[in-house]
């Protein structure tokens, strides 16, 4: 990985450390690079910069005058979008719990690591920063600057559709499926993410005609999917909102069945962003999806509220690991831990595991290794429309024939 088109700033209090640094960043092909010894040194020269002329900050923890840690303070209550790299000696456990801290803070934070730092530690997380950034600059118009009448007249336009994200099967690298991401195609703005849309729909109580369209057009999709020679199923996300109405579970029947699908092909994203208020209706709703032959996941395991509660409520068919553990499973023995415990409990109970947001070939070999069943992230593809995801099915199916 070349970051000659990077800027670095280092904030190290040690010169050999800094100098050890500066090195590495040289040899990986940096060509901008400032250096502070304090905390107070680099918001200094934060401040005196323009905007967005420092890329990538790496940071020392324990350091005179201002420690690390203030410093992450300063730079999130800055709102500051320059990526952090948190270098440290002291225990990995520490570095862990500053690592969150730094979430808090709203920081962008690439990775914790522990020194001596090495070119192995940083080109993974350089290479992170390259795909976001690039998936940044192709995203368009920031959510807030919609209203909801906007988008509900983009709904009845029918400027919603899916984009797919393919599965594949970690050990064969075997098409598996996909999950169906709801992108309103703008007229004006073009391809507009769920970010922009989707909690003002929730919190207007109007996400279900969004669910609707996306089931619709997915179930199509895998019945025309299914005619090309592809037997993948689709996944859709389902808002923990929609589960109080008890006659959800026979609309989505009826929508699937009438695009002539076998319910089995489509399994429904259950995402725990908020605590299941309507448990009775809730659970009678999944019960009879289970009971139509719908699969049912539990998306960004390990985030939500009383995961493994829901568990043992709920007859899931599949758990997926959040892209939040995999990002920091390299450098955070914890998240390590944590995904090795959530595909034995999968593996245990019957039920397929997922790994969201594989970024890298690393990630991929570690959680192959783990004997994860399925990954998805941008290493494997990015959401794509239905055509270039046919397109990449024919040729997931020519290499495993071959």
């Amino acid at each position: 990985m070349n970051a000659n088109d990077l800027t670095f700033l280092i904030v190290e209090d040690d010169d050999f450390q800094r100098d050890v640094i500066v090195d590495i960043l040289l040899r990986l092909g940096a060509m901008k690079i400032s250096e502070a010894r304090t905390g107070t040194e680099a918001l200094n020269i934060l401040n005196q910069s323009s905007p967005n002329s420092v890329d990538i900050i790496l940071c020392d923890l324990n350091m005179p005058e201002m420690d690390g840690m203030e410093f992450l303070r300063h730079i999130g209550n800055a709102h500051s979008p320059v990526a952090t790299i948190i270098m440290s000696a002291l225990d990995g456990a520490l570095i862990e719990s500053v690592r969150k801290m730094a979430g808090a803070y709203g920081i962008y934070l690439l990775g914790a690591i522990e020194k001596p730092i090495t070119p192995a530690h940083l080109i993974p997380l350089f290479s992170i920063y390259k795909s976001r950034d690039l998936k940044q600059k192709n995203e368009s118009k920031d959510g807030s600057s919609y209203t909801l009448g906007e988008i509900l007249e983009g709904l009845l336009e029918g400027q919603f559709s899916p984009f797919f994200q393919p599965k594949l099967e970690l050990a064969t690298g075997r098409l598996i499926g996909a999950e169906a991401l709801a992108r309103w195609i703008h007229p004006q703005y073009g391809i507009v993410t769920p970010n922009a849309f989707i909690d003002l729909l929730e919190k207007s109580g109007n996400i279900d005609i969004l669910t609707f369209i996306m089931l619709e057009k997915s179930a199509k999709t895998c019945k025309e999917m299914h005619t090309h020679g592809h037997k993948i199923s689709i996944s859709v996300n389902l808002s923990l909102t929609s589960l109080a109405d008890t006659k959800l579970a026979d609309k989505i029947t009826q929508i699937v069945l009438k695009s002539e699908l076998d319910p089995k092909y489509i399994i429904l994203e259950i995402t725990e962003t908020a605590a299941m208020t309507e448990m009775a209706p809730a659970l009678e709703n999944l019960a009879r999806l289970r009971m139509k032959g719908f699969g049912l996941s539990i998306d960004d395991y390990g985030t939500g509220y009383s995961s493994m509660q829901q568990i043992t409520r709920i007859a899931f068919t599949e758990l997926k690991i959040d892209q939040s553990f995999v990002r920091d499973m390299t450098n955070s023995n914890v998240s390590r831990v944590l995904i090795n415990s959530s595909i034995e409990m999968a593996t245990k109970l019957q039920i397929k595991c997922t790994a969201e947001g594989v970024e890298t070939k690393n990630d991929w070999e570690q959680l192959k290794n783990m004997n994860c069943d399925l990954g998805q992230g941008y290493f494997i593809a990015k959401p794509m429309s239905f055509v270039q995801f046919l397109e990449f099915c024919n040729q997931n199916l020519k290499e495993s024939i071959r």
